[in-house]
Parts: structure tokens; C-alpha cells; sequence
């Protein structure tokens, strides 16, 4: 499921790439590699920070779509991988600040109850999923980074602006709640 989503994001990727101007065959093929090799770690933190579908759907396409306008040189897989992380945070922050996004009502619910993201996962991984999109957003970050993607602490930080003490009480606050929350769903689910 998660390869037939990533091939259809490649291909829409790749039908805005002809759009713009012609290019060789082997820029073609570079882009297709990079977007491959990125698209699932950009959709799952646009998906975390977002909380929908169609709106990770939307900062996806607009981060590679940024990827292919300004072309950038990467100086290795690390500073690869941190343009992309740091785009789509960007991404996300223009989408909470827009107005769009502030007079609109999710419905995540019906979002979820129609095949969201996790509906493969078990109950124990789909509470945590849940309990993690409980968080608030500075928290749910770092866990995603921190987790997810298993960066340093140090990277963190960079990628956030942050300094690497706070992103520790950050991810240790966040711990310290999904604890809780995750005790509290035990508590009512044992009930």
C-alpha cells in the first residue's frame, strides 16, 4: 500500500517535472532517485506534523516541487536528507500560518475511520499513533525526528533552531506525556 502511494506521488512529481521545461534523460532520472530515496521520510513528518492526509499530500508535492525549481547541490546523503527535513518543516509552518488553514474545521476522524495512514496497525501501535498526535507540535517533532528518522540530538537541534538542551527537555517532556497518555488509554481500555 505504502509503495503504490509513493509511486503515485513519484509519477505526479514526475508529470509537474515535463511541465516545466525539457530536460535530459539523465536529470530525469536523477530527480526520480532523489524523490524515491526521500519521499517516504518527507510524507511520514508532513503527515505527523499536519495530522491529514491531503494536507501531507499537499506539503509533499509542494517540498519536491522546491526540490526541482532551485535544484540544489548536495554536499552528501546527510546534507541531502537535512534539506529535506528542514523544507518540509518550512512547508508545514506556512501551512499553519496561512489563512486557509486557520478558518478551516479538520475532520480527522472521518479521515481515519475512511483508511487513514495507520490503518494497518495494530492496536498497541495505533494507540501510540494516536497518543502522538495528541502531542503538541514542538514535542511531536522532536519525537519524529528523534525516532522516526533517528537523528542525534545535535542534528535535531540544528534542523529546529533549537539548542540541543532544549530539544532533551523537549523529547523527555514528550515521553513523560505519551506515558501518560498511553497509561490513561490502558486505565480506560481495562475498564
Amino acid at each position: 500500500m505504502d509503495s503504490m502511494r509513493r509511486e503515485k506521488r513519484v509519477k505526479k512529481m514526475n508529470t509537474i517535472n515535463r511541465m516545466k521545461k525539457p530536460k535530459t534523460q539523465q536529470t530525469e532520472t536523477i530527480y526520480e532517485e532523489v524523490i524515491r530515496r526521500n519521499s517516504d521520510m518527507v510524507y511520514r513528518l508532513a503527515y505527523s506534523l499536519v495530522k491529514t492526509r491531503a494536507d501531507a499530500d499537499d506539503i509533499f508535492q509542494e517540498v519536491f516541487l522546491r526540490y526541482m525549481q532551485n535544484a540544489p547541490a548536495f554536499q552528501g546523503a546527510e546534507h541531502e536528507k537535512a534539506w529535506f527535513l528542514r523544507v518540509t518543516m518550512n512547508c508545514c509552518k506556512n501551512f499553519w500560518k496561512s489563512p486557509w488553514t486557520r478558518r478551516r474545521v479538520a475532520l480527522e476522524c472521518e479521515e481515519m475511520e475512511q483508511g487513514g495512514l495507520f490503518c494497518e496497525l495494530d492496536g498497541d501501535s495505533a494507540a501510540l499513533v494516536d497518543a502522538v498526535k495528541q502531542l503538541s507540535k514542538k514535542y511531536r517533532i522532536v519525537i519524529h525526528l528523534f525516532y522516526y528518522e533517528e537523528l542525534s540530538i545535535e542534528e535535531i537541534a540544528k534542523l529546529t533552531n533549537a539548542k540541543a538542551s532544549t530539544v532533551r527537555t523537549r523529547l523527555t517532556r514528550a515521553r513523560r506525556q505519551l506515558r501518560s497518555l498511553l497509561k490513561e488509554k490502558l486505565r480506560t481500555f481495562a475498564e
